[in-house]
């Protein structure tokens, strides 16, 4: 290795010229300086020269007033003088005043002058001193001639200013700068042209002393290197002989790692074999060194059963590495399998050719059993041992896309327990679970192997008939009902009758997803709880009643979704006084905005909301949004008092009552200004729960309505058990009040109780004038109906115009 000439050769370089840069960069960067100074002060030159010409035109005639007042009639000679006085410390050239009829110059007045006009006052002498005025002009030089003289001065001035900066600045860079970097390059040229020995001025204190220790310690430090190489030559060839020990400790380190390593040689032939790869093999590495891997190593593919390369022989052929296998089995001479994962890479001798491989085998057995239970845990019920809702669903898929090609399809059971809450809640969790395993027992036995029995979650299973046509499938769940009718779950000592109830659908080719199976399944089972329990539903593509339950099923899912987004609406319809056609109060009214942003009127989603128990959220969502809408206008409405309906539901929630008083606290909202309305077959129902809501609520300031009064057959003897303010006559006896004399005689008989028990009437459906006024006869207090105000957005309720509109 030459290392002679380690810094390259760069005498025949042209020298640098850094320094002539800097100093050009200098000193136009100073010329530029000074134009821009130059710029700055000739700007406000003009400015400057208006200046004076206006404070000279201003002090001459000031002194002409002062000369005037003092001497009205003054004549031209004196003025002259005075004047001319005055002049000449100014830059005027002359000036021009005209007194009366006469007019006097001074100076030069020439039309190429610049000129300055001003007027002076003064009062004449006399019996009458009347005002008289002078009017002065002051001729000054033209501005552009001044300017131009002053911007030639300053040009010149910073010219000569800027040339003697720059012969200077030049004569300090040559010296601190030019002449250093130049004794610096000749040293470089001789290094570069072979006399290393030579080293640069370390003398200076400056930046070029630095670069020069620097640079000097550089080139002593490749001096010392190039030593050290010579030296490291000669380590390198001792070290060879070191290099057969460090071999023996490889292989100590091969037989000493857990995993199994077999070498081959470039014919795919064993070579070498660690005391792991026995192990695992089940071979010694004596009886197989040097025959082939292919037949000492028998790897078979997990799923498919089939023979598989081994990484080593497939290395060798494709003279690369393969990558970790999974998946792989290992068939061991005694018939053992296990679980490995394999890889293999090429060996290369000093000259880069391959001369083996060697393959690198893990066993995973443990860890694979490990993954194939908690598989198994995944998709099975804990409890049960059944397979779980996600394994069923798996399958369901399946079987679904299956039926399109099956004539005779599959057909799904879909078991709700009927009496599982009552074991449960009597006899315990424990009896709970054991009720569960017994019926899942139960199930198992009675369909066929090829059948999916699974435990969708809490009481519910389902069964998934394979290659069951519907008319087999009906026979099949009678028969499981029937042997759930017969079954007996012993608790304690006591028999417990547990029934069940199940709905029957078919899989074929019309079925389009799982979702749709599962919701029709789930639809005839609800169907079968509510034709008596304990039965079987067969759900059919045109049953009506199934249809309109699975509209009320898909409703639970929109309304939950419009409740997370926010999407519910509120209206308000005013309730007025039947005499005067005063605006007493607003009943608020919901409505939906569906996905496609329509309105959705409430008879729409109102019974699906009731039906699956959803109307507690949905009352909560009015009342917040209410008082908030109250909140936000303050005290500037507080003329406005609002109803709000609450359901059956809400009633009958135990924790309702708290959430309204919460509500009605954090709101901030006056009591006063709330009115709840309940209709009267939901305060029968909970008539206990309901006095004592009326009750807590009154005490705090709210009133009550009994909307739909007069619809229950016991109005009359429930009335006196609660403390209401309102009665809202049921609108089927209003609205045919004048041509039914049975209905005006109800709404009479509803008025005269409410009478009596101090409480006042409201009329709903009031749709033309000839009912209100027959309500007025009658003395009904308030009427409310599409023949006073249709419903309108809640917020158009604080709007000027729309509350006057309203109250006419």
């Amino acid at each position: 290795m030459n290392t002679d000439r380690i810094i390259p050769d760069v005498s025949e370089d042209h020298p640098a010229t850094l320094p002539v840069k800097i100093t050009v960069i200098v000193f136009w960067g100073m010329v530029g300086v000074g134009l821009l100074a130059s710029f700055f002060l000739l700007r406000d030159v003009e400015k400057s020269i208006l200046a004076v010409y206006r404070a000279d035109a201003d002090h001459v005639a000031y002194e002409l007033d002062e000369l005037l007042e003092k001497h009205p009639d003054i004549g031209e000679p004196a003025l002259i003088d005075a004047l001319t006085s005055e002049m000449r410390g100014m830059a005027a050239n002359g000036m021009r005043i005209a007194i009366g009829g006469r007019i006097t110059t001074i100076g030069r007045t020439e039309a190429d002058l610049s000129v300055l006009d001003r007027e002076v006052r003064y009062k004449m002498p006399g019996p009458n001193q009347y005002q008289t005025a002078a009017k002065l002009s002051v001729y000054h030089p033209k501005v552009e001639a001044t300017v131009d003289a002053r911007r030639k001065e300053i040009l010149f001035t910073m010219g000569g200013i800027l040339l003697v900066f720059g012969m200077t600045l030049r004569w300090v860079l040559t010296k601190v700068l030019t002449e250093p970097f130049e004794r610096m390059m000749r040293t470089a040229e001789a290094i570069t042209g072979g006399h290393p020995a030579q080293r640069f001025n370390e003398g200076r204190k400056d930046e070029f002393g630095f670069l020069a220790r620097f640079i000097n310690r550089a080139l002593d430090y490749v001096t010392l290197q190039k030593e050290q190489l010579q030296h490291a030559l000669t380590r390198a060839r001792h070290s060879e002989a070191a290099l057969a020990t460090e071999k023996e400790r490889a292989e100590v380190t091969l037989h000493s790692i857990g995993d199994a390593v077999i070498t081959t040689d470039d014919t795919g032939n064993v070579d070498y074999m660690n005391p792991a790869a026995a192990t695992l093999t089940g071979h010694e590495p004596e009886t197989v060194r040097g025959q082939p891997l292919t037949e000492v190593l028998k790897l078979l593919d997990e799923q498919t059963r089939e023979p598989m390369e081994n990484p080593a022989s497939l290395c060798l052929r494709r003279r690369g590495i393969v990558g970790p296998r999974d998946h792989v089995v290992l068939a061991r001479a005694d018939g053992k399998e296990i679980d490995i994962t394999s890889s293999a890479a090429p060996i290369h001798d000093a000259g880069g050719r391959m001369i083996g491989a060697v393959m690198v085998l893990h066993d995973i057995s443990q860890s694979r059993a490990m993954a194939r239970q908690l598989s198994y845990q995944a998709s099975h019920d804990a409890l049960t041992g059944l397979p779980n809702r996600r394994e069923f669903e798996r399958q369901l898929q399946a079987a679904v896309e299956s039926a399109h090609d099956d004539p005779r399809g599959h057909s799904m059971l879909y078991l709700d327990m009927d009496q599982f809450k009552v074991v449960n809640d009597t006899c315990g969790h424990r009896a709970g679970d054991e009720l569960l395993r017994e019926f899942a027992e139960l199930l198992h036995g009675l369909v066929r192997d090829t059948d999916l029995v699974a435990r969708l979650g809490g009481d519910e299973f389902g069964l998934l008939l394979k290659h069951c046509d519907l008319a087999q499938a009906r026979q099949v769940a009678e028969s499981v009902l029937k042997k759930i009718r017969a079954y007996r779950f012993i608790w304690g000592g006591r028999p417990l009758d547990v029934g069940a109830s199940i709905g029957l659908v078919a899989i074929d080719g019309r079925s389009q997803d799982v979702s749709e199976v599962l919701a029709a399944a789930d639809v005839a089972c609800y169907a079968a709880k509510d034709a008596g329990r304990n039965r079987l539903h067969v759900y059919l593509h045109d049953d009506s009643a199934l249809r309109q339950r699975h509209g009320e099923m898909q409703w639970v899912a929109r309304l939950g979704q419009a409740l997370a987004e926010n999407r519910f609406r509120l209206h308000s319809q005013p309730i007025v006084s039947v005499q005067t056609g005063a605006v007493h109060h607003h009943e608020i009214l919901i409505r939906l905005l569906d996905e496609q942003g329509r309105i959705v009127p409430p008879n729409e989603f109102i019974p699906a909301a009731e039906r699956y128990n959803l109307m507690p959220q949905i009352d909560r969502w009015v009342l917040e949004h209410t008082l908030a809408a109250l909140k936000a206008r303050g005290s500037r409405d507080a003329v406005v008092a609002i109803a709000i309906n609450l359901s059956g539901q809400s009633l009958g929630d135990t924790e309702f009552l708290n959430t309204v008083i919460d509500i009605l606290d954090a709101s901030g909202v006056s009591p006063e200004r709330m009115c709840f309305e309940i209709t009267e077959t939901a305060a029968i129902a909970n008539l206990q729960r309901a006095a004592r809501f009326i009750s807590i609520l009154s005490g705090m300031g709210c009133s009550f309505a009994l909307d739909d009064f007069g619809s229950g057959l016991s109005s009359f003897a429930y009335l006196k058990n609660l403390k209401v303010d309102y009665l809202k006559i049921d609108g089927s006896f209003v609205k045919d009040i004048v041509t039914d004399a049975v209905d005006r005689a109800m709404v009479e008989s509803i008025h005269h109780i409410g009478r009596a028990l101090d409480i006042e009437t409201i009329a709903e459906f009031v749709e033309n004038p000839n009912v209100l006024n027959a309500l007025r006869d009658i003395g009904v207090h308030y009427a409310q109906g599409y023949g006073i105000a249709r419903p309108q957005p809640f917020d158009a309720l604080f709007t000027e115009p729309a509350r006057r509109a309203t109250d006419a």
